[in-house]
């Protein structure tokens, strides 16, 4: 039998973190208690984590979840190796019902208590980092060090910063209080009142291919902090990063004296696509979705019993107006179209670039100069293989591919795509950015009447390392452009380069008044693609890219409701 946690070890072991990150929310400073260096957890630590890996292949995670009724699994590694893993296949009119039985016990332990418990989960899952590392990266295609920082110390991260956004939220109201309302010469009206975050319901967490962990443990503590029960329901080609999360939550609410179907998984067999069916379940009473716009537009539409909170595709928008450090203006850019092969979120897409040049300290560059300069700088970065291919990683799978090769038929070609062999993993694709140039003339984007036209390419989003090269005919018209992309496409990231101080408050209007984060003159080793827990807010949740941001107030606040309960006073007679 598993060691039991006491209230008094967890208070222990974990309130000095809680109140660290509350401390970090509120300041916003550099703070983390997860290493980002793999050397931090320990010298066998590298060698223990891909054992652990290695020996789950070929194995069944038994959860020993309610309403087990087969087993399925069926992942390929982007770098090519079959996981042969197999997870349990629920019937969901079993499992659901169970899961809220344990429901009473985890509201009624309070917001410390499942902050704590919370906190014991990321706990051991950071010990376990170099194991998720490996299960996250033959799952997504990132590259070893990538997989292994934003699959774990960043995406631990952001789980603990939505537990400390949940407690923040569920005590900033009184437990209890005594009110009472003067009534002139009679007997005042005396009320002795209490306050309780009352959970909504079942939680479905919808994780996604690419960053299974770092999109799916905000949701997930969000919803496990705020008292509700969480089904996670896992892309099928990312299932295990997230069962054995669901794994490590079950262990820990079991010895810390809950119901550990309060977290549980839902694996879908090949094409079942379970996702629907959950989601309008009459149980499932919130929903965390990162994905394709068009289901993440389903979900809102018809998902109206749940409170739902997206990420969806968005057109990220550089705009070049000057800079006083041209070479490292190219090189930031450079590695933030590389990382990760351009499939994340919040990788550039579209570089506005004035047709008439810029001014820069290297003296006035042409537009042609720039993409060339640009293109060079891709080429420079990425002209070692090995070097390539711990930043490329894999293509996630083949839509990205497709994409990618079609980058020659959208315009002229200033930076081709080439393959890079990888001699660890024969069977990865590996595949360099393309740079294409565009026409951004007014014309192209005013077709539609009141709203983009959709004949040029870069009007839509194309997911993965293709960016487009848009001539504008100024930075006037950039601006246009770039607050029309973010209204109607939505962007989860705007970058930008001037060195006027007017044009730069321009900038920062279209991005406040359409809703945009903003980076301004990155040129050193912060990149725009990169948020950090505590300080960086991933997304607004105001434009079409998503209606949430990972993480504020508002992304905890909804997954529960104030309860009052009002009582009589006793008065002493």
């Amino acid at each position: 039998m598993a060691a039991q946690l006491s209230p008094q070890q967890l208070n222990e072991k974990h309130r000095p973190t809680l109140d660290r990150a509350l401390d970090a929310i509120r300041t916003r400073d550099y703070w983390s208690p997860h290493p980002e260096h793999p050397k931090a957890y320990g010298e066998s630590a590298p060698a223990d984590g891909l054992a652990a890996f290695k020996a789950l292949h070929g194995t069944r995670i038994d959860l020993d979840q309610p309403g087990t009724d087969g087993w399925t699994g069926g992942e390929r590694s982007p770098f090519g190796p079959e996981l042969g893993v197999e997870y349990p296949h629920a019937d969901v009119d079993v499992l659901l019902p169970a899961m809220r039985a344990g429901m009473s016990a985890w509201r009624a332990a309070g917001p410390e208590t499942r902050a704590l418990v919370s906190l014991e989960i990321l706990a051991r899952i950071s010990a376990r980092t170099h194991e998720f590392a490996h299960a996250v990266m033959h799952t997504s295609g990132q590259a070893f060090m990538m997989a292994f920082q934003a699959g774990g110390p960043h995406a631990q991260d952001r789980g603990l910063e939505a537990v400390a956004y949940a407690y923040q939220e569920q005590t900033r109201t009184p437990a209890e209080a005594d009110w009472s309302k003067p009534q002139g010469k009679r007997d005042p009206l005396e009320l002795r009142k209490s306050f309780a975050a009352a959970p909504r319901g079942v939680s479905l967490l919808i994780g996604c291919n690419t960053f299974p962990t770092w999109n799916g443990y905000p949701g997930l503590f969000a919803s496990l902090a705020t008292g509700n029960p969480v089904l996670v329901k896992p892309h099928p080609r990312a299932v295990l990063p997230l069962a054995l999360t669901v794994q490590v939550a079950r262990e820990v609410l079991a010895e810390s004296g809950f119901d550990p179907n309060l977290v549980a998984l839902a694996a879908e067999r090949p094409g079942e696509g379970i996702a629907k069916t959950l989601a309008v379940r009459p149980e499932v009473r919130i929903i965390d979705y990162t994905g394709s716009t068009a289901f993440g537009d389903w979900l809102e539409t018809n998902a109206r019993q749940a409170q739902v909170y997206t990420e969806k595709a968005g057109v990220n928008t550089v705009l070049v107006d000057s800079t006083d450090d041209y070479k490292g203006m190219l090189a930031n850019l450079a590695f933030s179209l590389s990382l990760y092969s351009g499939q994340m979120c919040t990788t550039p897409q579209n570089l506005l670039i004035p047709r008439d040049g810029i001014t820069t300290d290297a003296g006035p560059k042409s537009y042609d100069e720039v993409v060339a300069d640009l293109a060079a700088s891709v080429s420079g970065l990425l002209g070692d293989d090995a070097r390539a291919n711990g930043l490329l990683g894999a293509l996630v799978n083949p839509d990205v591919k497709a994409r990618l090769d079609a980058a020659a038929g959208l315009g002229d070609v200033a930076l081709a795509s080439r393959e890079i062999a990888n001699p660890d993993f024969p069977d990865a694709v590996v595949r360099t950015p393309a740079i294409v140039k565009s026409d951004g003339s007014r014309k192209q984007w005013d077709a539609a009447e009141g709203g983009l036209g959709s004949e040029a390419p870069y009007l839509a989003e194309c997911f993965g390392p293709v960016s487009f090269a848009v001539a504008v005919d100024s930075t006037e018209e950039a601006l246009e452009l770039l607050r029309r992309t973010v209204r109607d496409k939505g962007a989860m990231t705007v970058g930008a380069y001037t060195t006027s101080a007017e044009t730069e408050r321009a900038i920062e209007d279209v991005c406040l008044e359409e809703l945009a984060q903003l980076s301004l003159n990155l040129t050193g080793g912060v990149y725009v693609n990169q948020t950090a827990a505590f300080s960086d807010f991933h997304g607004s949740g105001g434009n079409p890219a998503a209606n949430a941001a990972l993480c504020d107030a508002a992304f905890v606040a909804n997954r529960f409701r104030t309860v009052e309960v009002r009582r009589q006073a006793v008065t002493a007679k």
